[in-house]
């Protein structure tokens, strides 16, 4: 059977709930377990889809087409195991199938509430799609203590009761900030973040404390008094100045190992980490630097484009070199100020996007790309765009563009298919048409 670790956060929101799952997930992989990571996401959208990527940053795509939580992208990134949409749900799809299921009479008439209705809904993701996964670990999203978060809170109090406590564990995230004037660390955050879980049910068996500096001793045994855990259960989260330095930071706290000694679990096997510290050491000692620019109109928030930041970092450690990224955005690109913002890089990249805010610049700098021979990755919305800067630049279709950013622009696909005919070229595809 399997066990099942869930992962939830108090105090303040982005303390790294989903970095400790991934980390976690990543430690226990190396101890020869095999684990599956989930994302419960506490917010009305049905999915982060069509949400403001300045509200929530990436829509990270799965490879059967789900739009998820970019957290699920940092599970990927740590394990190697390829999400799916089973991996990630929110409230508002929970109340979407309980809608529809009420509407076609399924509940046969009965009062339909969120005990026991949504709580077994939630239970029922937690355990589906399940093989042969020794750990499955569940982060919940939002802060104890959110109004939201109370149905999945409860959801998992009742699974855990299902289970058997053998085999599930709490984890709680909170912050033990310093205080300058005072010159100390205070553990009254975390004490009262513990007190509001215990209030909804939950006893957190290990507790994962964020902080900048040393927790001391005494500090850690009274953060383990007051919260009644062991003093060996609350775990120091140190900032890092790498993500990738996390996993090591946790192993070295004893995390994994307090995991498996509440599930009475023994194993022998050698935890490697050497793919970890060549990792880092890849990262801080590199002779060699590339520059790339990403132009795009979330730039403002990187965690816009999370995915693309790691992937471009992930290259750069494949091929033994440092990357530093300049976010450019696209919307303050103007001829005079294109090669002030632009000479210096070594490659550029225009992602994926929507609408037409920053489309100028966009194609502003990819007609530089192509001009100064600067190596150009165009993603989606990016490759369209070089398409359509090709077209007004090279081929002189001066109204060449996209009815995706104006009902009255001329379609790409007729203006080319009339500069065919007026040069005699015979342009094919495998769909007969320009657009296959």
């Amino acid at each position: 059977m399997a066990r099942y670790i869930f992962v939830t956060g108090g105090v303040v929101s982005s303390l790294g709930k989903g970095l400790s799952s991934a980390s976690l997930a990543a430690l226990l992989q190396l101890r020869g377990f095999k684990v599956r990571v989930r994302k419960l996401d506490p917010y009305l959208n049905v999915d982060p889809g069509t949400m403001n990527p300045f509200q929530h940053g990436e829509v990270f795509v799965t490879d059967d087409g789900a739009e998820t939580d970019l957290d699920i992208g940092h599970y990927e990134r740590f394990t190697g195991i390829s999400a799916t949409q089973s991996d990630n749900i929110t409230t508002g799809g929970i109340y979407s199938d309980i809608i529809k299921k009420e509407r076609r009479g399924d509940y046969l008439g009965g009062t339909v509430q969120v005990v026991p209705h949504v709580t077994d809904r939630i239970k029922k993701f937690i355990s589906h799609n399940i093989k042969d996964e020794n750990f499955i670990i569940c982060e919940i999203g939002g802060t104890v203590g959110d109004i939201e978060s109370l149905p999945f809170l409860e959801a998992i109090r009742q699974f855990s009761n299902d289970i058997g406590r053998k085999n599930s564990l709490f984890i709680h995230l909170t912050l033990v900030p310093y205080l300058k004037a005072s010159g100390e660390l205070k553990t009254k955050p975390t004490q009262h973040s513990v007190k509001e879980l215990r209030e909804i049910g939950i006893q957190p068996n290990i507790l994962l404390c964020r902080c900048d500096r040393k927790i001391e001793k005494n500090e850690i045994d009274k953060i383990a008094l007051f919260c009644n855990v062991s003093s060996a259960d609350v775990i120091q989260g140190s900032d890092v100045d790498n993500i990738y330095k996390v996993p090591l930071v946790y192993h070295s706290e004893k995390l994994d190992q307090q995991v498996l000694k509440h599930f009475r679990i023994k194993t022998k096997k050698y935890i490697n980490l050497n793919k970890w510290k060549n990792i880092i050491k890849i990262m801080d000692n590199n002779k060699k630097s590339l520059n790339i620019g990403i132009v795009g109109k979330y730039t403002d928030l990187p965690d816009a484009y999370k995915s693309l930041n790691e992937a471009l970092v992930h290259g750069a450690i494949a091929n033994n070199v440092g990357i530093n990224i300049s976010w450019i955005n696209s919307e303050e690109l103007k001829n005079i100020n294109l090669k002030n913002k632009l000479s210096n890089l070594t490659g550029l990249v225009v992602p994926g996007g929507f609408g037409d805010r920053g489309i100028n610049g966009k194609i502003l700098a990819i007609n530089y790309a192509r001009k100064y021979k600067l190596p150009f990755l165009g993603i989606c919305l990016g490759l369209q765009l070089a398409v359509i800067e090709f077209a007004r630049n090279v081929l002189k279709l001066k109204g060449a563009n996209s009815t995706e950013f104006g009902p009255c622009t001329n379609q790409l696909i007729g203006l080319l298919t009339e500069w065919k005919k007026e040069n005699k070229v015979e342009i094919r595809s495998k769909d007969s048409d320009l657009g296959g």
